[in-house]
Parts: C-alpha cells; sequence; structure tokens
C-alpha cells in the first residue's frame, strides 16, 4: 500500500514541477516585458532617403526618396506617371511593368534607388492620344483591352518582348537555341504569360502583337 501512495506522490509532483515549468516558459519576466516594451522597432526608426538620379521618359528627375521605395510608387507618387498601375504589388500580374534601360522589369518588385542613373519608359514615354506607339494603335485596332488597367502593363510588355525575339533571347518554348527564337504565336504567348488579363482578351492582344511583328497572319 505504501508502494502505490509512493508512486502516487512521484506522480503529483511530476505534474506539478511540469505546470510550473510551462508556466514559468509562457510568461516571460517581468524585466523581460518591460525590455520588450522599450526595444526599439524598426518601424519607430525614422526613414532613410537618398537622391536618385534617373531618366524617365526622355527627362531627367533628381528626386529624395525613402531608400525603402519602390520603382513603381516613385513612379506613381512622386513623379506622376500613373500610366503604370498597382495591381497585385507582388510582381505576379504585370500591370506595372515598365522598361529599364531597354528591359521590361516589375517596377513593383524593383527598389528606386537601384535605379540610379538608368533610363526608364512608361506608357507616357511611348506615345500620346496624338501620336500611338504602334503597339498601342494596334490594342485599340483589335480591341486588345476591355476594363484597360493592365493595358499599359500589357502594351510595354509587348514592346520588349518583340524586341526579345529580334535580338534572339530565347524563351522557355524557342524549339532551337542556337537559330533563336521564331516569331510564332506560341513564342508571343509564352512572354506575355506574366501580363494578367481579368477580361480575358489575351487572343486580341496575341493578334495586335503579330500585327506590330510584321509577320504574316
Amino acid at each position: 500500500m505504501n508502494d502505490i501512495n509512493d508512486i502516487n506522490q512521484v506522480r503529483r509532483d511530476l505534474l506539478i514541477a511540469g505546470a510550473v515549468t510551462a508556466t514559468a516558459a509562457a510568461v516571460p519576466s517581468v524585466a523581460g516585458a518591460q525590455a520588450a516594451q522599450t526595444a526599439v522597432r524598426p518601424a519607430d526608426l525614422p526613414p532613410q532617403t537618398a537622391k536618385v538620379t534617373l531618366t524617365v521618359n526622355g527627362q531627367q528627375q533628381a528626386v529624395d526618396v525613402d531608400t525603402r521605395t519602390t520603382l513603381l510608387d516613385l513612379l506613381r507618387e512622386q513623379l506622376h506617371f500613373t500610366g503604370t498601375k498597382k495591381g497585385c504589388d507582388h510582381g505576379q500580374c504585370g500591370a506595372c511593368t515598365v522598361m529599364v534601360d531597354g528591359r521590361r522589369i516589375n517596377s513593383c518588385l524593383s527598389l528606386a534607388v537601384m535605379h540610379e542613373g538608368s533610363q526608364v519608359t512608361t506608357i507616357e514615354g511611348l506615345g500620346t492620344p496624338e501620336k500611338l506607339h504602334p503597339m498601342q494603335a494596334a490594342f485599340v485596332k483589335h480591341d486588345g483591352y476591355q476594363c484597360g488597367y493592365c493595358t499599359p502593363g500589357q502594351i510595354c510588355s509587348a514592346v520588349a518582348a518583340l524586341d526579345e525575339i529580334k535580338k534572339g533571347i530565347p524563351s522557355h518554348v524557342t524549339v532551337d537555341l542556337v537559330k533563336g527564337p521564331l516569331l510564332t504565336e506560341a513564342e508571343i504567348r509564352e512572354r506575355m504569360s506574366g501580363n494578367i488579363c481579368r477580361c480575358g482578351a489575351y487572343s486580341n492582344i496575341v493578334d495586335a502583337i503579330v500585327e506590330v511583328s510584321g509577320r504574316p497572319a
């Protein structure tokens, strides 16, 4: 009988010790809690700024920016090139596509301070309502848009995609890497796959790009 009592006592002691240990781990000490409250968080620090000089649509711009500012936010919020759209803000929809030094990028994923001295072209730099870029005119002709929100990114991407093909830069669907890409519909669709159109105007967009490329229909 004493053995059973001894076992029960040991069991109770273990349970009590375990409960005390768990409580101590879950509840920080008073000193620790005070230290956590007084710790400086990144959000409390003053913003760090830097001067960035870049050329946007042929005009040099020199601006002071928060070092955390994306190229997209610089273009839209500070330089007021609002043709470039903010869609997902995660580099997945392509609405923010612009051309930097001749190459297309998702401007929402790129910090403005990374583009010191760069040449940036947005939709405003391609053409005007009075003098449309051939790609803009083709989008109008072929109804390559519906709501139009993704259109600036689609057009910038399309212009850059044709330039990539012209320069022989291969894509995932390029059959012969030595001969380079051919101007096929599959090649165009692959290169435009990073630009999402929620309205579903994809076939019309391809028709517009084909027309500008000069490829026989």
